[in-house]
């Protein structure tokens, strides 16, 4: 598959994972596993999803060292802040 130009100038190694290969990318299985606890394949979506990234948004994850997404994201903005 072809880069585009400004993807392909950065030099950074790119993964393009291939459609309903959820697999292919571990963080997207597991995502896709919690939302399945919400929704099984059997219901429609609805249009409100405010709870579900509620819950998704409010675990601790051991890639931020079992803290909450939220948590990982105040201290980016904070340490960001400092350095501006």
């Amino acid at each position: 598959m072809a880069l585009p130009a400004e993807v392909a100038a950065t030099g950074l190694p790119v993964f393009f994972a291939h459609p309903h290969f959820s697999w292919e990318c571990g963080g997207n299985d597991k995502l896709n596993r919690i939302v399945r606890k919400f929704l099984p394949k059997c219901v429609d979506v609805p249009s409100d999803l405010r709870y579900l990234a509620a819950d998704i948004n409010d675990r601790p994850y051991k890639i931020h060292d079992w803290r909450k997404p939220g948590e990982v994201f105040t201290e980016l903005l904070d340490a960001n802040s400092s350095i501006a």
